[in-house]
């Protein structure tokens, strides 16, 4: 049986005095400067830039040093209406078996890079962090500038084409399948794309089964 949750995205800036957050299914991503979190088993650990948290609990997190800039996505319960200060969301259909896993990941492009036309095995919130990104979907095209963010539903094939002139990244959180554990969740539209070689580089962040 599945159940409609929310999926939301937020910037938050966070400054040296600690700021508290209730328990929520979330990821943070530092996209500048390192955050400390006080969790209740590991207090005063510290996320540098480009380091990724995936909990549930609640907790409590300042600045490592001036200010830091934060990605969260989080996962809503069933039935929870949007959230003040989203970012963006999505009310995306997550079973109820527990059978899946929340993913982050960063995607980096050199300039001129692209990305043929794929779709995924799940949804996700892209938030760019550098460059441009045009991104082509469903008949639509949007280009993207440093922390935009949008939204790709899985089944629907995506085209993407870096900025020509400086390199281009974007983290993202998707919901899959637990069967995709450590496994690539991309799969080519066109049969002539699958050996070409792959400018793009995955870094792996957060990979983890969840029970809802």
């Amino acid at each position: 049986m599945a159940s409609t949750r929310r999926l939301s995205l937020f910037h938050d800036r966070i400054a040296a005095t600690a700021r508290a957050f209730p328990p929520a299914r979330r990821v943070l991503y530092v996209a500048e400067g390192g955050l400390e979190l006080d969790l209740p088993d590991r207090p005063g650990s510290v996320l540098d830039q480009g380091e990724a948290h995936h909990d549930t609990r609640p907790f409590s997190a300042a600045a490592h040093e001036g200010s830091a800039l934060v990605l969260r996505w989080e996962l809503g319960a069933p039935g929870q209406p949007p959230l003040e200060g989203e970012v963006l969301g999505a009310d995306i259909e997550v079973g109820d078996d527990g059978d899946h896993l929340v993913r982050c990941d960063r995607v980096d492009f050199p300039p001129g890079g692209v990305a043929y036309l794929h779709t995924h095995q799940g949804p996700g919130i892209r938030c760019l962090l550098q460059g441009s990104l045009r991104v082509e979907v469903d008949g639509g095209v949007a280009t993207h500038d440093p922390l935009d963010a949008w939204f790709e539903a899985g089944p629907d094939p995506v085209y993407a084409a870096a900025s020509a002139d400086e390199p281009t990244a974007f983290a993202r959180v998707m919901v899959l399948p637990r069967t995709l554990l450590g496994q690539p969740s991309i799969r080519y539209v066109r049969e002539e794309d699958r050996d070409k070689p792959k400018p793009q580089r995955y870094t792996m962040l957060v990979d983890e089964p969840m029970a809802l």
